[in-house]
């Protein structure tokens, strides 16, 4: 389970930056990342026990896979992760915009 080492490096990051008073961890998860939301927030929860951040609550923002059509002019949604066609006319992808995401996206910390 690599979320587990995931979860570990959010933590070593979110102390880092915000020391103890961290109280929530935003993280941005692409479809493409390869990692599980669920896998990772349970992953969170061991990991967090003893440190510091035992009580930092950790919320998950997934973020779509986006992929620039040449037919439509644009940024698009695809259809599946599976098939990389635009969602609007089923061209086939040119490139990735968004989707591999995996950050750490922002800390609220006590005052």
């Amino acid at each position: 389970m690599h979320e587990l080492s995931i979860a570990l490096s959010i933590l070593k990051v979110a102390e880092e930056e915000g020391g103890a008073g961290v109280e929530v961890i935003h993280v941005r998860v692409g479809e493409l990342s390869g990692v599980v939301k669920e896998a990772l927030l349970s992953a969170y929860e061991i990991a967090r026990e003893g440190t510091p951040l035992r009580r930092a609550r950790l919320v998950i923002e997934e973020v779509p896979v986006m992929v620039d059509c040449q037919r439509c002019k644009g940024p698009r949604r695809v259809l599946s992760i599976q098939q990389l066609r635009c969602a609007d006319c089923q061209t086939p992808a040119s490139r990735v915009l968004e989707g591999r995401d995996l950050q750490v996206a922002a800390l609220e910390v006590s005052s």
